[in-house]
């Protein structure tokens, strides 16, 4: 551990040359720019002991509640809802507006708002996570679905950019990057499997645009029901989890005056009301860093680190629900309180397409219900994700 860190909050806004405030809106047209990964201010995390023994909430649920009652976790678009969304979309096109100019106001659902108002709330306090059926990309194609489905996600929260590039519209699908340069790669860009992780956001959602040949399927698990065993198997491991020792790698994606890593712990608890639990985690962001460990810049993973990651892991996989995404599937679910992972896959020979899924990171910042996080940007709407400098957002229509 670094106890100069952890004994003084640390505000980027003031430490750091880059900012995510009073934004150029001839770069940022909406006036508000993606804050970026930060550091926690560290005098706001909570120790091990003032972590609960035990989780009981709206926010756990185990594998065995969902895996045989689909109705509890699906919903199809009816007909009605389908042609609501065609027909804004349609108005949206019409209007020339750019894809990073699309906002729930310039997007209007009258009939689904209500809906997805509740859809969002259980997705931020309930389990955590929802699989949307029938969404006809294959007859829309990839520009009025890519407008249909942001506009959706206006609905749930602020796009934050995913990447160094600045895309707000992102490509999960293979470019011919090698999965084994896990200090340059970023894993959603190969056909490898991802480990259970949360992304740099509060919502992520999944479009399935085109599936793979093999694999790729999904697997998601209530973090606190992790939490819960845990607990009861391995509370040194639980332990690990909340010491704010744990670097996490910046890939290269760094604006001026930031460090090329970040220092948190895995498991936080919020800073008011009720304090709950919630993870940010990445296995392939903690195991990059061999290039900082054997330089002597960072301290290598200590064996208590690795078992924490091992067990983690084993613990997920253990409590996942298994689920396939075909395609016109769209999954959203909570980064707070629900961990997700990929298998490995393996496309179609061409001419046949390879798997795509569109994602979209979402933030809800805590004034408008989302989770009170021991961050300096926990009130910034457009909090996490992941910003390089003013670098202007962009939505692409297919992967770069």
């Amino acid at each position: 551990m670094a106890p100069a860190l952890v004994e003084s909050a640390i505000d980027p806004l003031a430490s750091d040359v880059f900012r995510y405030d009073n934004p150029d809106s001839k770069i940022f047209p909406d006036g508000i720019k993606t804050s970026g990964q930060t550091n926690p201010t560290y005098n706001q995390l909570k120790s091990y002991s003032a972590f609960p023994k035990e989780i009981a909430a709206s926010t756990l649920w185990k594998a065995e509640d969902y895996k045989n009652n689909p109705e509890r976790w699906t919903h199809r678009f009816s007909e009605e809802e389908v042609k609501e969304l065609s027909d804004t979309a349609d108005a949206f096109m019409a209007s020339a507006t750019p894809l990073t100019g699309i906002s729930k106001d310039k997007f209007p659902l009258p009939t689904m708002a209500p809906y997805l108002e509740s859809i969002r709330k259980e997705i931020l306090n309930g389990k955590g996570f929802i699989l949307f059926k029938g969404f006809p990309v294959q007859l829309w194609g990839l520009h009025k679905s890519a407008v249909a489905y942001m506009g959706l996600g206006t609905y749930l929260g602020y796009f934050v950019s995913q990447n160094g590039l600045g895309h707000v519209l992102g490509h999960v699908k293979d470019v011919g990057a090698d999965p084994t340069q896990i200090d340059k790669v970023r894993i959603y860009r190969t056909t490898a499997r991802q480990f259970f992780h949360t992304d740099d956001c509060d919502i992520v959602g999944l479009l399935c645009v085109a599936r793979s040949l093999e694999g790729g399927e999904s697997d998601i698990v209530s973090t606190h029901n992790v939490w819960n065993t845990l607990q009861k198997e391995h509370p040194d491991v639980a332990e690990t989890l909340t010491q704010p020792i744990w670097h996490f790698d910046r890939k290269g994606e760094v604006s001026t005056g930031q460090d090329p890593y970040t220092l948190q712990p895995i498991y936080y608890r919020e800073t008011g009301g009720d304090e709950r639990v919630y993870t940010k985690w990445d296995p392939y962001y903690i195991r990059s860093l061999k290039r900082f460990s054997d330089a002597g810049i960072i301290p290598a993973l200590s064996e208590a680190q690795e078992k924490a990651a091992r067990v983690l892991e084993e613990t997920c996989q253990k409590l996942a629900l298994h689920m396939v995404l075909e395609i016109g599937d769209i999954q959203f679910l909570t980064n707070s309180h629900v961990l997700h992972s990929r298998t490995a896959y393996k496309d179609y020979p061409p001419p046949a397409p390879r798997r795509h899924l569109m994602r979209l990171w979402l933030a809800t910042p805590e004034d408008e219900g989302g989770w009170k996080l021991p961050f300096t940007d926990s009130r910034h709407k457009k909090r996490g994700g992941v910003q390089v400098n003013d670098t202007p957002p962009r939505a692409p229509l297919d992967a770069e």
